[in-house]
């Protein structure tokens, strides 16, 4: 099982409605007055179905851990963590995302809601100096985390060196990278997309680790993107070489 904090505090409609879908949620409670709204009824009939309590209440956001809970929040069971051997196997060929100690739960969120939507049913994560995958993570993948198979590493160069053992090339995003992301002919084989902490990048021993480092060609003078937006790019990109998209 996961350590504390992964999954256990949910919030947003759309993340709430996956976890009770997921069979995670133990209590779930409400707003009053959202259920006039027969989605919300629903979804409160839908908990109880599950097995999951449910509260009404005139204001989650006094219990909210994020500044716009959408009027729900779930108290769920951690989300089960897989092996990188499961991970790999998740799609075929393998697709996986790489975290290199993202900052910011919201990007890592965003991130998961492309990756999904991509393909990708994937992700690595490291145990420590990175964003916790916290209420406001599952919030803004709005109900996609639900979907991924979540690996947490204590290394991410080992993590990668294991990629390597298990057949699978390691792609790194970076602005200083000598190869365009886009065509890049990696992308169809089983590959792992590593994504660097915002503003900093790749740590030097991830990147030593990484197969190719590539870049996303600007025709603007912006300096860099968002590590969400340039994450969006790259697994729609790994998607579109694959034919998973067209």
């Amino acid at each position: 099982m996961a350590r504390a904090g992964i999954g256990d505090r949910v919030e947003g409609f759309h993340a709430v409605v996956a976890a009770v879908q997921a069979g995670r949620a133990k209590t779930v409670r409400i707003e009053r007055r959202r259920l006039n709204r027969p989605t919300y009824a629903a979804l409160a009939d839908d908990a109880r179905s599950a097995g999951a309590r449910v509260e009404y209440v005139d204001d989650v956001r006094d219990i909210a851990l994020t500044s716009a809970p959408q009027g729900v929040v779930a108290v769920c069971r951690p989300k089960e963590i897989v092996s990188l051997e499961d991970a790999v196997a998740a799609t075929d060929p393998a697709a996986l995302l790489v975290f290199d100690h993202l900052e910011d739960q919201r990007n890592l969120g965003a991130s998961i809601r492309s990756a999904v939507a991509a393909g990708f049913r994937a992700a690595v994560v490291p145990k420590r100096r990175s964003a916790p995958i916290g209420a406001a993570a599952f919030k803004t993948a709005a109900g996609t985390l639900e979907e991924v198979a979540l690996v947490e590493v204590s290394s991410v160069p080992e993590a990668l060196r294991r990629l390597e053992k298990l057949g699978v090339w390691r792609v790194g995003l970076d602005g200083a990278g000598e190869r365009s992301l886009f065509g890049f002919d990696l992308l169809a084989e089983p590959v792992a997309v590593v994504v660097g902490a915002e503003g900093k990048g790749l740590h030097r021993l991830t990147a030593e680790r990484c197969d190719a480092i590539v870049r996303i060609p600007h025709a603007g003078p912006a300096e860099s993107l968002n590590a969400s937006v340039a994450t969006a790019l790259a697994v729609f990109e790994v998607s579109r070489a694959r034919g998973w998209v067209s």
